[in-house]
């Protein structure tokens, strides 16, 4: 499980206390998060951090088929992880993830208020980085790429109250997807592990239990 901008692996804790002992979940503080330090030579970028989250995940797997979450930024970090596997992952799930639509005002006030908002942060040269790095035209034109060549069942979920990310700027960056399927969770905002983990795991169970099961 991948968070986005800004917060830390313990987000996901409502909605894991409910998928687990059945499903076995392991949500980090990404690198320079939380309480995580950033490993030296661990680039502030998309590619890295989804390599990292790949080989994290893939080691403590041990072997063992898995499923990547991404909620928000996690979401891109996902994406780029996903093509570092091969038949060991099953599926992706994308939570509050979207875009694909380059908005050069918008992506620039948000960078603006990075700067201070990346204060708070145990590295801040991670946090701006991978703000800068997702927001160029370059890395949001790459997104509908990415999706496009994932191998894997993709599920996305959308909050109907989120205000960060719409519901429409979700269903456009899945519908790059070979197959994928959308859900919208109504009432929901743009953190409904924390606000709404109770319809998020009826939403998210029944998917797990379809590609996790044995394929003919």
């Amino acid at each position: 499980m991948a968070h986005g901008w800004l917060l830390r692996g313990s987000l996901w804790q409502p909605l894991r206390r409910r998928l687990e002992p059945r499903w076995r979940c392991w949500a980090p503080d990404l690198p320079g998060c939380g309480q995580a330090i950033r490993p030296a030579g661990l680039h502030p970028t998309l590619p890295a951090y989804g390599r990292w989250l790949a080989a994290e995940a893939s080691r403590r797997a041990n072997g063992s088929p898995l499923v990547l979450i991404g909620h928000s930024l996690g979401g891109s970090v996902v994406l780029h992880a996903s093509e570092q596997f091969g038949p060991q992952l099953l599926g992706v799930v994308l939570i509050g993830s979207g875009g694909g639509v380059y908005q050069r005002r918008p992506f620039r006030q948000l960078r603006r208020v990075g700067r201070f908002l990346a204060l708070t942060q145990r590295d801040r040269r991670a946090a701006r980085g991978l703000l800068i790095n997702s927001t160029q035209r370059r890395a949001v034109a790459d997104l509908p790429k990415r999706v496009a060549r994932l191998a894997v069942p993709s599920l996305w979920i959308a909050g109907s109250r989120d205000r960060v990310m719409q519901p429409l700027y979700v269903r456009h960056l899945a519908g790059y997807a070979p197959d994928h399927e959308v859900e919208v969770l109504q009432g929901a905002g743009h953190l409904p592990m924390r606000d709404q983990p109770g319809p998020l795991q009826q939403l998210l169970e029944p998917w797990l239990q379809r590609v996790a099961s044995p394929r003919s």
